[in-house]
């Protein structure tokens, strides 16, 4: 897999290939594509019954609460905290490109880790939003902004084609 650069984004982009909703040119680095923040947050909820990790069964409604933050407030992130969220753009992705989310060091230096697993986007991804966990490894509380440029998406050419059919396909926030 080679990793496209600013000019191939670019090309892509302008192919159909890569589709980002909404999207401004100015979102295109030297080899990424900066994803802001979304307003849906997963908190995980304190049990302390037993969770089975299992392929088949989803054990999310057993541990996860939902919440939303309005435009303009903020999700307040406490030190050793982890959760889940939302990029605020829509990603499509052709069959022949695949992803990989990664964080910003700017962040990073604050003991903000986004992305700590799974941080690789299938290719043929359909006009979905992409999940992410942030963890707050750092000693102090972090207020996460939705609309924060937070991680970036790096582009990579597959060899031969596929496309996502999993449980998320097609992800959409609720708000």
């Amino acid at each position: 897999m080679s990793i496209l650069t600013k000019d191939e984004i670019i090309k892509q982009i302008n192919a159909g290939n890569i589709e980002i909703k909404p999207f401004d040119r100015s979102q295109v680095g030297p080899a990424s594509i900066d994803l802001r923040l979304g307003n849906e947050f997963s908190t995980f909820k304190r049990t302390y019954r037993n969770i089975i990790v299992d392929e088949q069964a989803s054990a999310e409604k057993e541990v996860l609460e939902h919440t939303s933050v309005r435009n303009g407030d903020h999700f307040l992130l406490l030190p050793h905290e982890t959760v889940i969220a939302v990029t605020r753009e829509r990603v499509k992705l052709s069959p022949s490109l695949c992803g990989q989310l990664e964080g910003r060091g700017r962040f990073a230096r604050l003991g903000l880790s986004v992305h700590i697993a799974a941080g690789f986007i299938q290719p043929g991804i359909a006009d979905s939003q992409i999940f992410f966990a942030i963890t707050n490894v750092g000693p102090v509380a972090l207020e996460l902004y939705p609309g924060t440029t937070i991680c970036q998406l790096i582009i990579h050419r597959t060899i031969g084609e596929s496309t996502y059919e999993g449980r998320y396909k097609g992800y959409k926030s609720v708000k």
